[in-house]
């Protein structure tokens, strides 16, 4: 591209984002350069491929909806004039997809917070209402949201929903994808004369997992499960295998109310912070988040085959510690506080030959990675989710590592690139979500660049 054009194509975007913001004048916007960089990252520096990638990609702006009325404005002004917007809630996701990739606005959607209603086993929710506030706001009501990542305390609703697969409750519930894990979505779609649709059931799962890119979220109706007085557990375990032995039993216990069961190799504890005291020398561990009444069972099951170390009554407020923030991406986390040289994979485990195969990765790739596992339900059957923290060196070698675990039937969803096809299990956008791009966002201008698939028939000069 020649300098005269370059110069052109600059000064055509500057006046497409001068006219938009005239036209959604009102609305709250941020222009601080440093709270714009901020608002334009997640947790992508989990992985030093994609920290090399996206470092340099920024939004021109942050915009603030109050209500769906403020979302209306913004996507029609943004249809009108071709500019490129990023939907973000809490910013906790560790793939990129609240970073921008072609600048524009950053749609910043914390300020969408009500819990619109709730009756028994059901909740309507604003996307930008924080996991942790909906339970508070639940728990008079003796019910609460039937999973959330370990980021619970500042991860929204939508932002889970859009981004996320599973978490703390999947041991009982499955997945987002499970039929019966989102009731229904409300979204506004990207055109000149924005359009309201309400998703119910399987359609819902038009906009789970895909990144913002397949409209503007407004409302949740998210299913409820009893709210438990939960305990959290961890029990010192002589070998990783015996944690995960112990952990299947679990997990396989239909009559045991649990919410989180999660293996975790030596030396991953030492690196748990507060937990660390509880965390003896040598010994892998299993933790537990169990409903009180059933803490007696779960002992019994555990027998003479571990050591509890750690039980107390699972508190998230202010000023503490649960114990699910040492588990799911948490692990890594608490790692990467102490040790920046490492990275994770997301690898979904054969459920017909759990243990065998935990075995066979272990001993193929020794102290090269630290493995942790979390026991999930996975299409009606009890399977783990592995998470293991890998000590990194090039990204050949990780491509090497991932090329191995498939090899073996091992499922990985590769949390180093930025496209919702690279990581996932087909290696192409899901058909429903594709179509369903095309009806509410003709022009790509939803998160642009997440779904690699998608090609507007009339191009949208960004």
């Amino acid at each position: 591209m020649s300098a005269l054009a370059s110069t052109r194509g600059e000064s055509l975007r500057l006046s497409r984002l001068a006219a938009f913001r005239d036209e959604i004048a009102g609305i709250p916007t941020v222009d601080d350069p440093v709270s714009i960089k901020r608002k334009s990252r997640d947790y992508y520096w989990y992985s030093p491929i994609l920290t090399e990638e996206l470092n340099s990609k920024f939004a021109d702006m942050v915009v603030a909806p109050r209500n769906e009325a403020d979302v209306l404005r913004i996507a029609a002004a943004a249809a009108r004039h071709r500019v490129p917007i990023t939907p973000r809630g809490g910013g906790t996701g560790n793939y990129g997809q609240a970073v921008p990739m072609n600048g524009g606005v950053v749609l910043d959607m914390t300020s969408m917070t009500k819990v619109i209603s709730s009756s028994p086993g059901v909740v309507r929710v604003e996307p930008g209402a924080k996991l942790v506030d909906i339970d508070a706001e639940l728990k008079p009501t003796g019910w609460e949201l039937r999973m959330h990542p370990s980021t619970k305390r500042s991860a929204t609703i939508g932002g889970f929903v859009a981004g996320g697969s599973g978490g703390v409750g999947s041991v009982t519930y499955g997945g987002l994808r499970e039929p019966g894990n989102i009731l229904s979505a409300r979204v506004v779609t990207v055109e000149a004369a924005p359009r309201i649709i309400e998703l119910k059931a399987d359609a819902a799962q038009k906009i789970n997992r895909a990144y913002g890119t397949t409209g503007i979220i407004t409302q949740l109706e998210m299913p409820l499960a009893p709210a438990y007085p939960w305990i959290d557990i961890a029990v010192a375990v002589d070998t990783f295998d015996d944690a995960v032995a112990i952990g299947h039993d679990v997990a396989l216990a239909d009559g045991l109310i649990k919410k989180l069961v999660t293996p975790i190799a030596w030396p991953l504890p030492s690196y748990f912070g507060p937990l660390r005291p509880n965390c003896p020398e040598g010994k892998s561990l299993l933790i537990c988040m169990i409903a009180a009444p059933w803490v007696g069972q779960f002992k019994a099951i555990v027998g003479g085959r571990g050591k509890i170390v750690y039980q107390a009554p699972s508190e998230d407020g202010r000023g503490q510690i649960p114990i699910y923030e040492y588990c799911w991406n948490h692990t890594t986390l608490q790692v990467l506080k102490l040790d920046r040289k490492v990275t994770y994979l997301q690898l979904l485990f054969p459920a017909d030959r759990v243990r065998e195969s935990v075995r066979e990765m272990i001993d193929l790739f020794g102290d090269e990675q630290m493995m942790h596992l979390e026991f999930i339900r996975f299409g009606g059957r009890i399977t783990v989710s592995g998470l293991p923290v890998v000590h990194y060196s090039t990204p050949e070698r990780l491509n090497e590592i991932i090329a191995t675990y498939e090899s073996r039937g091992v499922f990985v969803a590769n949390p180093h690139v930025v496209s919702l096809e690279d990581g996932s299990r087909y290696k192409r956008a899901d058909a429903d979500q594709l179509g369903f791009k095309h009806e509410v966002d003709p022009q790509g201008l939803l998160n642009p660049g997440k779904m690699k698939s998608f090609k507007p028939k009339a191009a949208a000069a960004l």
